[in-house]
């Protein structure tokens, strides 16, 4: 970057290092929005279609995992929160595509 606007050297040095930090920032503040984008994936709309699980309490009782095909007949726990299979099955199932 070149300053010539001033005819002594010192504040000229000094405004070439405030831009050079100011493009530092700038670089620095794109790298960290590229890994949150990276890290985040795509977006996906909520709606119809795009659900992990479904949960079918009548005529019948199962909770399906989509991502994985698991499937339980124990609704109340999964419901009650014990996740503990769907998690191993999607565990199980991100090391099989690696």
């Amino acid at each position: 970057m070149t300053c010539q606007n001033e005819r002594s050297q010192l504040p000229e040095q000094g405004k070439c290092t405030q831009g050079l930090r100011s493009r530092l920032v700038e670089a620095e503040i794109e790298e960290r929005e590229q890994e949150r984008a990276r890290l985040k994936g795509k977006h996906v709309e909520a709606g119809w279609g795009n659900q992990i699980r479904s949960y079918v309490l009548h005529p019948y009782q199962m909770v399906k995992d989509h991502r994985t095909e698991y499937e339980t007949s124990r609704t109340d726990s999964v419901l009650d929160g014990d996740l503990d299979a769907f998690i191993e099955a999607y565990l199980k199932a991100q090391v099989g595509q690696t």
